[in-house]
């Protein structure tokens, strides 16, 4: 079955354009999901809306949004008011802007989609769009209104197709300094620094995304199978990590044994394509 469209528009560069669709290209629906259930009763419990000061449930249609001004004092929001202040969509995504790829920090990336042509006609200015952009090594910044709010997109060539990233705001990112500026400036050098520098090499590598496990996920998986044959299941046991008691001394150690598991583990295969 062919994936559903979260938004359909029309991309825009200068006075070419073409239809385009948003697919999302990260999803969480395939972790194990649990209900909330009533233990006396065996039957799942429902969440309802009550008064914070009588305690009564709150029927849907007096439910209303409301911004605290002063304690205990709201504006109350109507939801003709929220969809008054969202700019009128005209599902236009309109690259104006043309960018290094690695010009935009990580921390402002939000949630990837695919970006794809939405209907024949579309393809070869899709392709033309996409092949002017990997040629030049750019990707774009554009702006639409997306899912009731305006949205900053990063867009980059990935494969046949565009990769739309929803981007943060300035203000929704923290400033490092209120972090990193209580961590003292120390000046590193000799012996140490040659260690740290080894044995980064040793275990430099490439990024392999099958090659990390959802640990936790699959011990939930195990856990719930277990509980449907009567089993018990044992609590794995936590990595014990060595006491470091000279820091000088673990990185002579660290660097001892990776270079000892260098030259003794096997060399691994590339991993197979799929075809497709």
């Amino acid at each position: 079955m062919a994936p559903r469209a979260n938004w359909k528009g029309r991309m825009v560069v200068g006075e070419v354009g073409c239809a385009v669709a948003l697919y999302t290209a990260a999803s969480t629906s395939d972790r194990i999901a649990f209900h909330t259930i009533n233990r006396a009763t065996g039957n799942r419990v429902q969440r309802r809306f009550v008064d914070s000061e009588t305690g009564k449930p709150v029927a849907r249609e007096d439910e209303v949004k409301g911004y605290e001004v002063d304690e205990g004092d709201h504006i109350l929001l109507e939801d003709e008011d929220m969809a008054a202040a969202v700019p009128d969509s005209d599902k236009t995504l309109r690259l104006d802007r043309f960018i290094d790829c690695d010009d935009v920090d990580t921390l402002f990336f939000d949630r990837p989609y695919y970006l794809a042509p939405s209907d024949p006609a579309s393809v070869e200015v899709f392709a033309l769009i996409r092949e002017g952009m990997t040629s030049r090594s750019v990707a774009a910044l554009a702006q639409t209104v997306l899912f009731r709010r305006v949205r900053t997109l990063l867009i980059r060539p990935q494969g046949r197709g565009l990769v739309a990233s929803t981007l943060q705001f300035d203000y929704e990112v923290k400033s490092p300094a209120e972090v990193f500026d209580e961590i003292p400036d120390l000046k590193l050098q000799g012996e140490m620094l040659e260690l740290a520098a080894h044995i980064i090499k040793t275990k430099q590598g490439t990024f392999d995304p099958t090659e990390f496990d959802d640990r936790y996920e699959a011990a939930l998986a195990d856990l719930v199978k277990a509980k449907l044959g009567g089993r018990k299941i044992a609590k794995p046991k936590a990595r014990r990590e060595g006491q470091v008691v000279d820091l000088l001394t673990a990185l002579r150690e660290s660097a001892g044994a990776t270079t000892k598991s260098r030259k003794t583990s096997p060399k691994k295969l590339a991993p197979r394509r799929k075809a497709g």
